[in-house]
């Protein structure tokens, strides 16, 4: 379907493709925002009556959830009761302009709705079906719920977050959801091109289990070469240093010199350049073994002056280094303006909220603009513009309104099973 004239949407990309998004809360939803952001057009799936999970999440704004504007910026909203003939017609006939689906139930689901991968595949060959899954659709685990922190547990990450003396920690972010949304976000992406080639569509599965372990960077090589067990490390790098944060008068901060020679800049940069020659630390492999005895050695003069002191010296010396910012900070910060980091997002009401921008720079379309907040679709809100792209030239019948109150349980027996 193309965009109707009266959408000013952003051109991206991705412009000219369309995505029925059947997902909720955060993996499926955040995956295509990133497609949106790049261009597409994508269309919501929703629940009849309460819509995607998140719109009951706070916080909230006149009562609008603030979490649901986030992830679903510059998408439409249409609610379907895939038990009426009706909205059935409807989705099919959607189906037949759509390129790409994107669901996030547990595997069978959509099956059972009569929209899996495996009809589509024989009825739409030209979509790319994608789906994502706490363990993805093969394996012993495929029928199994997956979260977010379930994932994170299993995957490993969590028995590497945190200090080695303090129980594991989850990721301060929904680690497991985010991954699984950008690895499905490429595997859309380059099935899109593929089809380029053969006009064939493709099936897209991603397990977020899956993707916590190819995250784990070195962990599953260091185990293999030193028969130990990786774990906690706080906030050292295991194989890097110095590769961690250090006290000044008034706080901490982050120095990350990975190699040697940045180490003897920052030991010019503070002052110290004899800690460079010192024989316990002249590689890295010798810091990492003697990395108590570098930090008291870094701490005994970097504890003398205030972090702002010596962000400047190891800045202008071109050693990494930076501020432990708390999230207030980021909504001034230069480099994130600079780079249109910070946008706004919106609902039916006026009030706007900010939250991160598209990382993904791309000469020749335009950046989001920062001062125009972008709009996060109130729920059904786009039925009737979608009827009458669908509808109005055959006529079949006529769009009407629908009762504002509807009853919510009817698409609660079809698309409210977890993921």
């Amino acid at each position: 379907m193309e965009r109707s004239s009266t959408d000013t949407g952003r051109k991206g990309p991705l412009n000219g493709i369309t995505v029925l998004d059947f997902s909720r809360v955060l993996a499926g939803p955040y995956c295509t925002m990133i497609l949106a952001d790049l261009g597409a057009r994508v269309i919501k799936i929703e629940k009849l009556g309460t819509g995607d999970d998140t719109r009951a999440f706070g916080p909230f704004v006149e009562k609008e959830s603030a979490y649901f504007m986030c992830f679903n910026r510059g998408k439409e909203s249409i609610a379907l009761d895939l038990k009426s003939p009706r909205d059935r017609d409807l989705l099919e006939r959607m189906l037949l302009q759509a390129d790409v689906v994107v669901e996030n139930f547990r595997p069978g689901v959509m099956d059972r709705l009569g929209y899996g991968a495996e009809r589509l595949a024989r009825t739409h060959p030209h979509i790319v079906y994608a789906s994502i899954s706490g363990f993805g659709h093969t394996g012993p685990y495929s029928d199994l719920p997956g979260y977010d922190m379930v994932v994170q547990a299993m995957g490993g990450v969590m028995s590497l977050t945190g200090w080695p003396d303090a129980p594991p920690a989850r990721v301060g972010t929904s680690f497991g959801d985010l991954s699984a949304a950008l690895f499905a976000a490429v595997g859309i992406v380059s099935s899109l091109y593929k089809r380029t080639q053969d006009a064939q569509g493709m099936r897209v599965d991603i397990g977020m289990l899956d993707c916590q372990a190819a995250l784990m960077e070195t962990a599953l090589a260091r185990f293999d070469v030193e028969g130990k067990v990786p774990t906690r490390t706080g906030d050292s790098h295991p194989s890097l240093a110095p590769f961690e944060t250090f006290a000044a008068k008034d706080g901490r901060f982050v120095i990350a010199a990975g190699n040697d020679q940045l180490f003897m800049l920052m030991a010019d940069a503070l002052g110290s350049p004899e800690l460079a020659l010192d024989a316990r630390f002249l590689s890295n492999d010798l810091r990492c073994r003697n990395r108590p005895a570098m930090v008291a050695a870094i701490e005994a003069i970097t504890g003398t002056k205030a972090i702002e002191h010596w962000i400047d010296r190891l800045n202008e010396a071109g050693v990494p280094c930076a501020p432990i910012n708390t999230i207030d900070r980021l909504f001034g910060h230069p480099q994130l303006l600079a780079r249109n980091m910070i946008v706004q997002v919106q609902g039916t009401s006026e009030r706007s909220v900010h939250t991160a921008g598209n990382p993904i720079k791309l000469s020749g379309f335009e950046d989001i603009d920062v001062n125009t907040p972008i709009r996060a679709p109130g729920l059904d809100e786009h039925r009737e513009r979608i009827l009458a792209e669908l509808m109005s030239g055959t006529g079949d019948y006529a769009p009407a309104k629908r009762p504002a109150d509807v009853p919510s349980g009817a698409m609660h027996a079809t698309l409210s099973e977890t993921a």
